[in-house]
């Protein structure tokens, strides 16, 4: 691999939190729930400097889990991110504030009982990007390139609207001039009227920052829309990963294309003003999945090697990767649809 950010190799395992009594009950024989969740499962991509990879699936695949290990929130149980050959994070501790998040809910992520200047200056006061003395026009600096009016620095997050506590939660993570901008659901809980707005702004602050960035979202249409490469993630593995015009345009992986086949579509049909087409099967359980592509009991193209064994990924082109057994036989019938 070679790329501004590496992700070796990367699995996270969330062990049972039992209490003391569940362990108790457990070992007189209850049935408790022991059982591991693999919510991340050896994922191996690159990212390259200043690009924008979107990062799809179902919910519960391990978007976000796999977002805040690249951000440093969570350590890793096996495998390492770098960005710029630099680790994340050491001994299970964040060591570089180059890499900033943007979450889904604003109100969460902001103290309700802290001012919003003081929130926003708090990190790059403690890291000297800032002194005390100049943190409230270093503030204010970041207040305009955001859009919000500077004066509003001494006001608290529950006077703002959703859109405004979003671009303060952007103000606070690019206060700290990080090089790279995780952005989970960064728009899921606004208003449609104000989505647009919110993803504008991050895409004029990507190209004039020059950030490298990784957008988290279950709206396809967005990711189409922000990013230069997609990964597809399904029960905690990449199974496609390419730029957005080819995997959107033919996917490759039998996932890839059922996910974007679920998406509603409009139609001019009185009787059907609505067409889309549900992903056959349930989830499995993360808990336990099953053996071989995890994928293959809900694939249409699945065989008997499907459910023993597990597809390695292949490099279809430079820039293009699937994890499947007959991608071919998949774009194959793309080309004839």
């Amino acid at each position: 691999m070679s790329g501004f950010i590496n992700i070796d190799n990367v699995s996270q395992i969330f062990g049972p939190n039992l209490t003391t009594g569940e362990k108790i009950a457990a070992k007189l024989g209850a049935r408790v729930e022991t059982r591991s969740v693999r919510a991340v499962s050896d994922v191996t991509l690159s990212i390259r400097k200043g690009e924008t990879l979107g990062l799809v699936g179902e919910s519960g695949c391990g978007k976000s889990t796999l977002g805040r290990v690249i951000a440093g929130i969570l350590p890793p149980t096996t495998g390492a991110v770098t960005i710029d050959d630099a680790p994340v994070m050491e001994n299970g501790t964040k060591v570089t504030t180059r890499v900033q998040t943007v979450f889904q809910d604003p109100f969460a992520s902001l103290d309700p009982r802290m001012k919003v200047g003081n929130t926003v200056a708090e990190g790059p006061i403690a890291h000297a990007l800032t002194t005390k003395s100049e943190a409230r026009s270093y503030v204010a600096s970041w207040f305009e390139r955001v859009g919000l009016d500077p004066v509003w620095v001494e006001r608290y997050p529950h006077q703002f609207s959703g859109g405004q506590r979003q671009r303060i939660a952007i103000a606070r993570a690019l206060a700290m001039q990080p090089d790279v901008l995780i952005c989970d659901e960064p728009v899921a809980s606004l208003d449609v009227s104000i989505q647009a707005q919110i993803i504008n702004l991050l895409l004029e602050l990507t190209r004039d920052l020059a950030l490298t960035s990784v957008f988290i979202s279950h709206d396809l249409s967005v990711v189409q829309h922000v990013s230069d490469r997609v990964a597809v993630m399904y029960l905690g593995r990449i199974v496609e990963l390419g730029p957005v015009a080819q995997v959107f345009g033919e996917p490759a992986h039998p996932y890839t294309a059922a996910l974007f086949g679920s998406v509603p579509k409009l139609v001019l049909d009185a009787d059907e003003l609505v067409h889309f087409d549900t992903i056959e099967g349930e989830v499995p359980s993360p808990l336990s999945p099953p053996s071989g592509c995890y994928y293959h009991p809900r694939c249409p193209l699945a065989t008997q090697t499907c459910g023993t064994t597990q597809p390695i990924t292949q490099q279809i082109s430079d820039l293009r990767a699937v994890a499947c057994h007959y991608f071919e036989k998949q774009l194959a019938e793309g080309v004839s649809d």
